[in-house]
């Protein structure tokens, strides 16, 4: 998902349901036993001690910072089989190195999705989404029209989209009207009781759509579809966050940079590229330091098959056939510290907290309720484990993200632009939060 149409977007609807959570904030430790459970069932053990217990080592070692800058692997992972595959090996392979990985469509193949919005030719199922869900309005952007380094989007009825994709397919994939795109529809906040996929372990501890599942006003799980040549141009996800995305049906090829890369392919202007397959980025007087970019890693993704891409990797995407996809945004403990590090290179480089809030689309003030949200939840789980003496339900997955959260904190609270935030209606003052949680990291690994 790219950055600056989120960013809009979250100014507008989003900002507002930010707004609310002083006096929204879900879950305080005085909810009822009854309320508590049932908020607490979905945190699951993903993570066991020993894999708690890795991560730990691993953050410790980073004393406070983040990954360093690397070069792309020669080739990206490919995982064939799900039950070889576990969490605490996605933990090591992948999300403490930051690296990319591809889910064979074992993985997915019993999503409802594939079987419902397939042809038995692999390809998009029209009249069943016409049926479905024809008279939704969606966003579509218009590939062939740069506007900064993004698309100008338009919303039409669904019926209207597939309609133009039909015209596209038998005039050659050519139109008048440009290569359409449809991208970032909400389909599964609108159509949340569809059995359109089944979320895998790996991206289980989302944080991101925790969040806002709480609010009950949005979430970042999209859908995009379009045909053969629609594509995204070169961009990092938004608040450095990961993202998983699979292939209903159709291929995708992605050109992947690691964090750092993309610095040796900005212009003289110190602005990024829109398209990094343009021959403009040879030309060393626009572009100084192209020539210092290390190739991209190039994935094609297959039909049924699971991208996972780590924080802070840009990308380019371009769709190799008529493809749907569902795709998440999504942060937790493993990306924190590079949220952070973002909002805080966000705010250096705009000074100003209402300009950070409309270019990355949060501020400090709402970072700390987002953090909040989280936090409050698994104290709960660590104060129920300890009450019942047995372990308790997500009790190593609630340590390390509290752990995550604590180190994170500490920081926003030493900020001197949140110390010139007033606080004193929060429901609870950022330094009692940060305490409660030191107290509660401190008994989860009390011996």
């Amino acid at each position: 998902m790219r950055v600056g149409p989120k960013a809009q977007g979250l100014v507008g609807r989003k900002r507002g349901a930010l707004c609310l959570l002083v006096s929204r904030l879900v879950l305080t430790v005085s909810a009822p036993a009854e309320v508590r459970r049932r908020v607490l069932r979905p945190v699951r053990s993903w993570m066991d001690r020993e894999t708690l217990a890795l991560a730990d080592r691993h953050f410790r070692g980073l004393g406070g910072g983040v990954p360093g800058v690397g070069q792309a692997p020669g080739r990206v992972a490919f995982i064939s089989e799900p039950g070889a595959f576990s969490y605490a090996d996605f933990v090591r392979g992948f999300l403490l190195p930051n690296l990319p990985c591809v889910f064979s469509s074992a993985f997915t193949q019993g999503w409802g999705s594939r079987r419902r919005w397939v042809t038995p030719a692999g390809r998009p199922d029209f009249d069943h989404l016409l049926r479905t869900y024809g008279d939704v309005v969606v966003p579509v952007a218009n590939c062939g029209v740069q506007e900064y380094n993004s698309n100008p989007k338009e919303h039409m009825p669904l019926r209207d989209y597939i309609t133009y994709w039909k015209e596209y397919i038998e005039g050659g994939y050519s139109s008048p009207r440009g290569c359409l795109y449809l991208k970032d529809w909400h389909l599964c906040r609108d159509f949340p009781v569809e059995d359109v996929f089944t979320l895998p372990v790996y991206f289980s501890s989302d944080w991101l759509n925790e969040f806002w599942d709480a609010l009950d006003v949005d979430d970042y799980r999209f859908v995009y579809a379009g045909p053969a040549g629609s594509w995204s141009p070169f961009h990092a996800d938004i608040f450095r966050s990961f993202s998983w995305s699979v292939n209903v049906c159709g291929r995708k090829k992605w050109l992947l940079f690691p964090p750092g890369q993309e610095e040796a392919l900005r212009d003289r202007h110190g602005n990024l590229p829109y398209d990094v397959t343009s021959p403009a980025l040879c030309d060393t007087h626009l572009h100084p330091r192209s020539q210092l970019a290390g190739p991209p890693l190039e994935i094609t993704q297959e039909a049924g098959e699971m991208v996972f891409v780590p924080s802070g990797w840009h990308h380019q995407v371009h769709n190799l056939d008529d493809t749907i996809s569902i795709n998440h945004n999504w942060v937790n403990g493993f990306n924190l510290a590079n949220m952070w590090r973002f909002l805080q290179q966000e705010l250096c480089a705009v000074q100003e907290e209402v300009i950070m809030r409309s270019c990355s689309g949060i501020n400090f003030e709402e970072f700390y309720h987002f953090l909040k949200v989280i936090a409050e939840k698994r104290l709960l789980v660590l104060r129920e484990a300890a009450a019942e003496d047995g372990g308790g339900l997500g009790f190593e997955q609630a340590a390390f993200d509290a752990g995550r959260i604590t180190e994170v904190l500490a920081s926003l609270v030493a900020h001197p632009n949140f110390q010139r935030v007033d606080t004193s209606a929060f429901s609870l003052r950022p330094k009692e939060l940060l305490q409660q949680l030191r107290e509660a990291v401190d008994a989860a690994v009390a011996p």
